[in-house]
């Protein structure tokens, strides 16, 4: 019997964001803050905290398409 498949299509910035809670969920669990009670909680949390971490990037960081659109030049490609 096979076993069911899952596939995602996610776009770059939820891999982005995935990634980094993936990360930090992963060091909550290499510190021992996660148990079989909180594992939803803990993983609720490192979600939050990445989509944070993106937020504030976004608004403190200049992308070089924002910087081109400022300056009017092209991007490079």
């Amino acid at each position: 019997m096979m076993s069911e498949g899952y596939y995602l299509h996610l776009q770059p910035s939820e891999t982005a964001v995935f990634g980094a809670a993936a990360n930090i969920f992963a060091s909550y669990i290499a510190t021992n803050q996660v148990t079989e009670d909180n594992e939803a909680e803990m993983m609720k949390k490192a979600i939050r905290a990445a989509i944070s971490i993106a937020r504030y990037v976004e608004k403190v960081v200049q992308s070089d398409d924002e910087l081109a659109a400022e300056h009017k030049i092209e991007p490079k490609i």
